[in-house]
């Protein structure tokens, strides 16, 4: 919690003087107490009061006091709250592996329909940008409200060799540097690091099926993101199982394709038939934990839009520091209330009846 106005501490001095002040007046009525015939006379004139009915209504009058006069300093406490400008860039990949069948008809396919869900689902004010990665990291739709333009890049996905998850990240990072002013570049060296779990409202989400095997190691670009209070969330996609590298001719791009019947090809070389998919998990959560996002697994088509339509959830909540001031006014006033109101109430049976 922080204060906007600290100095305004001094008003809480008010307390101890209203203690000092009854103290004193206590002190002057003893002096000038009267000195009756029977004292059994009066305790059968006023009706006793136990020792808390007394003390209870002073300390809810004094704390209330206590915290009127701490909201003058405006407090401020670091609080999850909606974005209400969240944008998000989906990094998705489109290495060569991306054709194995293991998830029909091929993992390709099946993380374009989920992610096709994702966009056609998302909130209409969000803005989602689309980066493909293989072996480089490019930007194929800078972030925009616009579906059509989302899903037709979506459905444009060719595969190529490599997977530079690293460099996807930073290209991430640099996308949403060009409309948010207060992220960085990725150029650009950061002097103070950014206060923890204060996070900018624009997120990444990652989407591979394999390990970083070119470019920038994705821990250094995770420290990147991290230095400029931005989240990424990364799904590993796929299963461990052998499957055939199958694409369709419009999913594959000149540098990965080798004639085949049908309209379809194999990936590479024959060996992709017998290669088994491991999906780098340590660093992808490694990656999620040092930027404050979260990691998913996803062995099916299923499970992926499971996780890409229920990220709104999560990404749509930050941190940020909101004043909190009227609590405390409201509170302290509820407490003043209450003491004054019991006073009165256990009071009301204390005052002889007038003749």
């Amino acid at each position: 919690m922080s204060l906007s106005w600290p100095l305004a501490l001094l008003a809480l001095l008010v307390v101890p003087l209203l203690l000092l002040a009854r103290w004193w007046f206590n002190r002057r009525r003893k002096r000038s107490a009267i000195v009756v015939s029977s004292v059994g006379l009066i305790r059968a004139a006023i009706p006793g009061r136990s020792a808390w009915r007394r003390r209870v209504p002073v300390a809810l009058f004094l704390v209330g006091l206590l915290l009127i006069g701490f909201s003058l300093t405006r407090p401020q406490a670091m609080v999850t709250v909606p974005a209400d400008n969240t944008s998000i860039i989906l990094a998705m990949d489109a290495s060569g592996s991306m054709c194995s069948t293991d998830v029909e008809p091929n993992r390709l396919t099946a993380a374009s329909e989920a992610a096709r869900a994702f966009i056609e689902q998302s909130d209409d004010g969000t803005r989602i940008g689309l980066v493909a990665f293989a072996g480089i990291a490019g930007l194929l739709v800078p972030p925009t409200t616009d579906k059509d333009q989302l899903l037709d890049a979506v459905d444009g996905l060719r595969t190529s060799r490599g997977t530079a998850i690293g460099q996807a990240i930073l290209t991430s990072i640099d996308t949403i540097a060009e409309y948010n002013t207060d992220v960085t570049e990725t150029g650009v060296d950061l002097n103070a690091p950014a206060a923890p779990g204060d996070f900018q409202p624009d997120t990444i989400v990652v989407l591979t099926d394999g390990s970083n095997t070119t470019g920038v190691d994705p821990i250094t670009a995770a420290e990147q993101a991290a230095a400029r209070r931005l989240r990424v969330f990364t799904i590993g996609f796929g299963t461990t199982e052998p499957a055939a590298m199958v694409c369709t001719a419009d999913q594959v791009s000149g540098d990965n394709w080798r004639g085949g019947g049908g309209g379809f090809g194999r990936w590479g070389d024959d060996s992709g038939l017998r290669r088994v998919m491991q999906i780098d998990e340590e660093t992808l959560t490694a990656v999620a934990d040092t930027t404050g996002g979260k990691y998913f697994r996803a062995e099916d088509a299923g499970q992926l839009t499971d996780v890409l339509t229920d990220l709104p959830s999560e990404i749509g909540l930050h941190r940020a520091e909101r004043e909190t001031t009227v609590w405390f006014v409201l509170l302290g006033t509820l407490l003043t209330f209450a003491g004054a109101g019991l006073s009165l109430w256990w009071n009301r049976g204390r005052q002889p009846a007038a003749r």
